[in-house]
């Protein structure tokens, strides 16, 4: 007698087909969360984690920032399923820097928002970051380097170390980006007097500080459209 195949096999089959035909478009969330969860989970049904998961955290964006430990809590997920997430949220990360390299940072400076969104907006800790540009304007390969990782509320951020770590790999231009934990995406007044230090510490050296970014999960704010720089 033939062994009946359980009934989530011919499911993912379809949910496959239907990614291959038509990408997500039209796709429910969960649906969508289904499919990255058969990655992870290869023998099981993964419809009713993935619908507790948008329960929980709202959308797939809320899944892909959610700590690790917040995603095991969710019944049925396990201890590998949000590790699996945290690599495939990363590996969209690492997709956005590398769509960017080689592009004119002044007239794509979308592509970049939404790398830095991506890569600090969900953080909880302030991390400060620089993308090194070549004389064009084209973001260098592997040119985005963390200068500072700090509290909730602040990172410490020195000019000579930027201007050092400028210097080294070539760059004639840099973008800056640090994210602000509470969602709150204007700058302080720290933060302007920092923007303007590490100017000035750039054109001691003949090097441009195109724009500062600030970055929340959901925003951004350019110092350049602003009028800061």
């Amino acid at each position: 007698m033939k062994k009946t195949e359980p009934h989530y096999v011919g499911h993912r089959a379809r949910l496959r087909d239907r990614f291959l035909k038509s990408g997500i478009q039209g796709m429910a969330d969960y649906e969508v969360v289904e499919l990255l969860l058969t990655l992870a989970i290869p023998r099981k049904d993964v419809k009713e984690p993935a619908k507790r998961l948008i329960r929980k955290f709202g959308n797939l964006k809320g899944i892909l920032d959610a700590p690790v430990e917040e995603l095991r809590k969710v019944e049925k997920i396990g201890t590998v399923t949000p590790v699996a997430l945290k690599i495939i949220r990363a590996a969209a990360t690492t997709y956005l820097q590398q769509n960017a390299e080689g592009r004119e940072i002044l007239s794509d400076a979308a592509t970049m928002g939404d790398f830095w969104r991506m890569k600090l907006g969900g953080l909880t800790n302030e991390v400060f970051q620089v993308a090194y540009l070549d004389s064009a304007s084209r973001l260098l390969r592997d040119g985005v380097e963390t200068l500072e990782e700090g509290t909730i509320d602040r990172a410490n951020v020195y000019p000579r170390r930027m201007v050092e770590s400028a210097l080294r790999c070539g760059a004639a231009a840099l973008v800056l980006a640090h994210n602000h934990p509470s969602g709150n995406i204007q700058p302080s007044e720290q933060d302007k007097l920092l923007t303007r230090a590490l100017v000035l510490a750039a054109e001691a050296v003949q090097l441009k500080i195109v724009d500062h970014l600030i970055v929340s999960a959901d925003d951004v704010f350019s110092f350049r459209k602003a009028g800061l720089l």
